[in-house]
């Protein structure tokens, strides 16, 4: 009986470490990957999220890498794509970008890419007089050859 006793309290002590270490990691990821993370978090807060943990955590997270890494690179469109975002950090740059190419929808996606774009700039129909605005058109064109170098990328990774 004292056993018993014994082991149904290392039993319940262990479910709750563990959900103390589920939230941790949840912490760790708003921290690591920002607000976006806790809306994936919040999204899927009815699924399973809790018990797929992990699953496609390090290919997702290696993707991100591989964003990153593109955007610290000297290409044109990721040099472009730092001046026009210089008020974020690369990891958010590439968090929002891979969110991006999960959607199923091609005119989705661009205008997805279009719009983590045009985050932090003013956008303007035909004004190209001062530096803090980019046309849609110019915009769309930088969202298409992005989208076209991460889908490559994306690709290669698989």
């Amino acid at each position: 009986m004292v056993q018993e006793k014994q082991s149904d309290r290392q039993q319940r002590l262990d479910n709750f470490l563990q959900a103390v270490e589920a939230a941790q990691k949840v912490q760790d990821d708003i921290m690591k990957y920002g607000l976006e993370a806790a809306h994936l978090y919040c999204d899927d807060v009815d699924e399973d999220w809790l018990e797929t943990w992990g699953e496609d955590e390090n290919g997702q997270q290696n993707f991100v890498e591989l964003v990153t890494n593109f955007l610290q690179s000297d290409d044109l469109v990721a040099v472009r794509v730092r001046k026009l975002l210089k008020d974020k950090s690369l990891q958010e740059i590439a968090v929002e970008l891979e969110r991006c190419l999960r959607v199923s929808k091609e005119e989705d996606r661009i205008f997805g890419v279009k719009n983590v774009l045009a985050g932090n700039v003013a956008v303007a129909e035909s004004n190209r007089g001062t530096s803090d605005e980019i046309d849609e058109i110019e915009l769309l064109d930088l969202a298409e050859e992005l989208l076209e170098k991460l889908a490559e990328m994306f690709d290669n990774y698989k």
